[in-house]
């Protein structure tokens, strides 16, 4: 009990001394209470300094690859444009062995002046010839000419491999585009791409060699040293070329002769031609001399001079062909052959094109879009034309215009013209040299074959077919040849869902071939 009692008294004192401790004159009372308030301010951390951005242009590669031709690479030091600076790699004036060029990261390849892949091999193949070589250049790789006269030429014998990817194309092109220096109007500041084979051409440099054999070869147009193509192998094969962009191209290498973006001479069918872009060449985007030539999805923009030239005996199919006109500067969109004194001969030139859509912008010194002359053979077929101010068709020489299949001369009549729809000047059709403007009318067939030079047209996006376009029922190419895929549709672009021609490309005041591509063509890619 003594115990419970001392509790209870020591539980009302220290009650007491609580009661008492809220009294005083010093006290500190709680807000409301008419005291003084203290407030302690919390000094906050020192804000956190963020990092410092990420630079997002590219650094230089460490070095060089090694590649298999024993004279590798020349490091030439670095280059830097607005996208970065690069590592430098000088492919050597002559490739003996295979070799593959690798993608790497800050790195570009150089071409110092001329570069032939291999040595020419004649026009046969012998069991005495250098061994073949094969380019290969890995997708993303950028390769720019290091001067105006440089330039790639894959000899006779020899072959490329340049697969690129929708996601990661081939960029050939000039020292002048990796300094930014370039804009819409640049052309003509390095040679571009050559490939010789040895499949049949005419227009032999030997005045007694028959056209067509061994015998008959010719020099690349602009060469100063040798560098042949032509033979009698139709199926040869200079390689691959798939996912590409060639740019800035179109130097003269002597007098007044200059390389287009793409030059084939006597190339066989078993060469591989497709998705390949020709952008602001100072001549043609393409010209193919001879041989066999197939390709599919060209690009051809900003052309100086033709879109895509054919001459010397060439037999070659084309389908799905964009080909957009700089404002103020290009020809025809087609230059078939040219008039000569052996227009005659044989083999005779045979072009067949379908699915293509041609924005002709300029009134030109050749008078239409398309020209076709020389006696050459060509078929149009599920094309859109338009060329507002300028004719769309003409046509030059009797034999050119010749409705006679004569096989003797391997001839197969008049051009054959299905499905094309075009927007034309007041004068549609010219004739010339022996052809007159009727003449050429009948050929197009107006109102018949469902052809019209009296076209509205819809596109969108420049090239991507509109109501009136989708409203045109297509004509069957592949009975023409097995090479055509057989369409429901005219142009090269169905409509806005069908979008081969993105990812691959770039982008100009010419044309725009929408977002998610490798940027514009003034600046290279970075990816």
């Amino acid at each position: 009990m003594r115990n419970h009692k001392q509790m209870m008294t020591a539980l009302l004192l220290g009650t007491a001394g609580l009661a008492l401790g809220g009294c005083g004159a010093d006290d500190i009372a709680s807000p409301g209470t008419g005291g003084n308030v203290t407030i302690n301010n919390i000094t906050p951390p020192p804000p956190v300094t963020p990092p410092p951005p990420t630079s997002t242009l590219v650094t230089p590669a460490t070095g060089c690859p090694t590649i298999g031709d024993p004279q590798g690479l020349t490091d030439s030091g670095t280059i830097t444009g607005p996208t970065g600076t690069y590592r430098v790699c000088t492919l050597p004036a002559q490739i003996n062995a295979n070799v593959t060029l690798p993608r790497v990261a800050g790195l570009l390849y150089r071409l110092g002046g001329r570069v032939d892949v291999g040595t020419d091999q004649g026009p046969t193949e012998e069991t005495t010839d250098a061994a073949d070589v094969n380019l290969t250049i890995e997708p993303g790789v950028v390769i720019f000419g290091g001067t105006g006269v440089s330039w790639l030429h894959i000899n006779r014998g020899n072959r490329i491999t340049a697969t690129g990817t929708a996601a990661r194309p081939i960029v050939f092109t000039s020292r002048d585009n990796v300094l930014g220096l370039n804009g819409d109007s640049s052309i003509g500041q390095w040679g571009g791409v050559v490939l010789s084979g040895r499949a049949p051409v005419t227009d032999c440099l030997a005045t007694a060699a028959a056209p067509g054999t061994t015998a008959c070869e010719r020099q690349v147009e602009g060469a100063v040293d040798p560098a042949r193509y032509g033979g009698a192998t139709p199926a040869d094969n200079s390689g691959r070329m798939s996912f590409v962009q060639i740019r800035y191209s179109g130097f003269v290498l002597s007098g007044a002769s200059e390389l287009q973006a793409l030059t084939t001479g006597g190339t066989g069918s078993a060469t591989v031609l497709n998705n390949i872009q020709l952008h602001n060449s100072s001549d043609d985007g393409a010209e193919f001399f001879g041989g066999l030539v197939n390709a599919k999805y060209l690009i051809v923009d900003g052309a100086d001079d033709d879109g895509i030239d054919t001459d010397v005996g060439i037999k070659a199919n084309f389908q799905y062909v964009i080909a957009v006109q700089r404002q103020g500067a290009g020809d025809s969109m087609i230059e078939a052959d040219t008039d000569n004194a052996v227009d005659g001969d044989n083999p005779r030139q045979n072009t067949r094109m379908a699915n293509f859509t041609f924005i002709q912008r300029n009134n030109i010194s050749n008078q239409a879009s398309i020209l076709l002359r020389g006696g050459t053979d060509y078929s149009l077929m599920n094309g859109v034309i338009v060329s507002p101010n300028t004719s769309c068709l003409r046509i030059s020489r009797p034999q050119t215009a010749s409705a006679t299949v004569n096989a003797a001369i391997d001839e197969v009549g008049a051009p054959f013209i299905r499905s094309v729809q075009a927007q034309c000047s007041a004068t549609p059709f010219v004739g010339s040299n022996g052809v007159t403007a009727a003449e050429v009318s009948a050929i197009f067939g107006a109102g018949a074959n469902n052809n019209s030079a009296t076209l509205t047209p819809s596109l969108t996006s420049t090239f991507i077919n509109g109501a009136t376009e989708a409203a045109i029922a297509a004509f069957n190419a592949s009975t023409v040849n097995s090479f055509f895929d057989a369409t429901t549709y005219i142009g090269a672009v169905r409509d806005a869902a069908d979008t081969w021609y993105q990812g691959w490309t770039c982008n100009s005041g010419t044309v725009s071939f929408g977002t998610g591509n490798t940027g514009l063509c003034s600046s290279i890619p970075t990816i």
